[in-house]
């Protein structure tokens, strides 16, 4: 029995489900935690513009495009997509994007297992793997976002890509090379930075054991399944944009300028690595195994971490001033911290593995519990589509005190603008939206309770003021 049970502690899909099932844990709340709740609303409300408008999945929409129709061009919404088939079967709900992520997410985690096992030892794929679990993947792979979802279909489609290029695996070869090319489209197509991994792939172009002819063969599967999302993010965005007059999506800025913005804010960007990746102790665990692993030339350890740097690079000089200011924008560069952090407690007498990786794990869940729970004080928001439908038709456009963030309006369930506090008190900006047909205003009294607005009030309660603007 003991060995039994050894065993099954030793088993990394235990260690995947357990984990699984206690991210369950508040996986019905609407997008409301403290992290990044704007950036879920803006996939939601996309999903739920498939079940509602148009389910066209070339054409993803946004309800914060004023008079516009709300097109736009924006990440492939294969995750929108996803929530929209799921709605249409069960009915809408906030939180299936929650579900979805983490069940790809976890996928990603086994498959990221199976690919270090094939190159670096057992328990460092199992240590390696533990880490990246309870790193910032932990609470972002619950949310409505790609991040770790995208990241995930990449780890698998790299792990298939290296059977077919190491032919090592009794598969298939070209059940490999098929299943790394849809799976890497997908990946690149649902978040593009994410695709920087497949840098990994110059050691085995390094390799000379490796045929020149299946390197050649595996190129051209890479151009045939990257060339979708290359058309999408570089063609089909730009056409959206510029055909529906409404710019919304973050393409990145040039390297130059990018990298000026980093060099002013060189701390917060450092800060992204020391802390939010993997926290304290993880990156105390990946420094000691960068250097034990420099000392005892791990050359693959050590290629691997330089590649992926040096790509990873790019995505941060492209992201500039957002990569320090917004936290998921370390993710893609996560994976590759956990391997080195793995390789480095592996060294360890197996006791101290154990107290280490329970530090890691204490760390990474404590500093990111309260992300399982909705703030108290916007539950409010939770009631304002049952407030809105008595007096604003659905069709009818309206403003709100939103601020930059989307989730007000998607919470009201209308389609408008999204305005700051200031602008709605000027004149000449309120006229504007006027005359493009905006019908009512909505102030969220929780933001800012403004007095004395120049318009008819219709409703007013402890939360919001609606006002029915001059037509």
């Amino acid at each position: 029995m003991k060995k039994r049970i050894e065993f099954i502690f030793l088993d990394i899909r235990f260690w995947i489900i357990l984990f699984f099932i206690i991210r369950l844990v508040g996986i019905t709340n609407p997008p409301l935690e403290v992290a990044h709740n704007w950036r879920q609303t803006v996939v939601a409300m996309v999903s739920r513009n498939f079940l509602e408008i148009d389910n066209n999945i070339l054409y993803p929409r946004v309800d914060f495009a004023g008079e516009k129709s709300g097109i736009t061009g924006m990440e492939f919404p294969l995750l929108n997509y996803l929530i929209y088939l799921v709605s249409e079967i069960f009915g809408y709900e906030h939180w299936y994007g929650r579900l979805i992520n983490l069940i790809v997410s976890s996928f990603g985690l086994f498959y990221f297992y199976q690919l270090i096992k094939k190159y670096f030892e057992p328990k460092i794929a199992f240590n390696a793997t533990l880490v990246l679990l309870f790193s910032i993947w932990f609470s972002y792979s619950r949310k409505i976002m790609p991040d770790t979802f995208a990241m995930s279909f990449i780890i698998v489609s790299i792990y298939y890509g290296s059977n077919y290029l190491d032919n090592k695996q009794k598969t298939n070869q070209y059940i490999s090379l098929l299943l790394y090319a849809l799976v890497l489209s997908l990946g690149a197509l649902s978040k593009l930075p994410s695709a920087y991994l497949l840098i990994v792939f110059v050691v085995f172009f390094l390799n000379k054991e490796i045929l020149l002819k299946r390197k050649i063969v595996f190129s051209l599967a890479s151009l045939a399944a990257l060339f979708f999302p290359v058309l999408w993010y570089f063609y089909w965005v730009p056409y959206l944009v510029e055909t529906y007059g409404f710019w919304h999506f973050f393409m990145g800025k040039s390297i130059s300028q990018g990298f000026l913005e980093i060099s002013e804010n060189i701390l917060p960007t450092l800060y992204r690595f020391y802390d939010t990746a993997i926290k304290y102790v993880g990156f105390g665990a990946f420094l000691f195994g960068l250097i034990y692993g420099i000392i005892n030339k791990q050359r693959m350890l050590i290629y691997v971490l330089t590649i992926s740097f040096l790509g990873f690079l790019i995505v941060i000089f492209k992201a500039g001033f957002h990569f320090p200011h917004h936290s998921y924008y370390i993710i893609p560069f996560v994976p590759v911290m956990a391997l080195v952090a793995g390789y480095g407690i592996v060294i360890l007498p197996i006791k101290y593995q154990c107290i280490l990786l329970g530090l890691i794990a204490v760390e990474g869940i404590a500093n990111q519990q309260h992300d399982f729970f909705i703030k108290e004080n916007q539950v409010y928001q939770l009631k304002l589509e049952e407030k809105v439908a008595q007096f604003i038709g659905k069709n009818d456009l309206v403003i709100i005190n939103g601020g930059d963030s989307p989730q007000a309006i998607y919470f009201a369930h209308r389609k408008g603008w999204t305005a700051k506090n200031e602008e709605i008190q000027t004149p000449l900006f309120m006229d504007s939206l006027t005359n493009l047909g905006a019908k009512y205003l909505i102030i969220d009294k929780v933001n800012v309770d403004l007095k004395m607005l120049p318009y008819h009030l219709i409703n007013d309660d402890d939360d919001y003021s609606i006002y029915q603007l001059k037509n």
